[in-house]
């Protein structure tokens, strides 16, 4: 389990660095990011690539990335 929150961080952490939004996420974020992202791009497309903590790399960054820009346009929207 202490596994799988470290490889969700992980994903949280490159899902904000690649959508430069990961400065204002604070580590419970990261983490929330990796775990729902993973769930979601492994529901969107597959489990395939390379795995590790039973997470598809490639699938779970890319529905992290998903999920940080959702909830930042939402977060921005709510804001103004």
């Amino acid at each position: 389990m202490i596994w799988s929150l470290i490889v969700g961080a992980l994903i949280g952490v490159i899902a904000g660095a690649i959508t430069s939004r990961g400065a204002a996420m604070g580590w419970i974020s990261n983490i929330l990011a990796g775990l729902i992202g993973s769930w979601l791009g492994e529901s969107l497309l597959g489990a395939w690539g390379p795995s590790l903590a039973g997470m598809a790399l490639i699938p779970s960054i890319i529905g992290a990335v998903i999920l940080v820009l959702i909830v930042s346009w939402v977060t921005t929207r709510m804001n103004k």
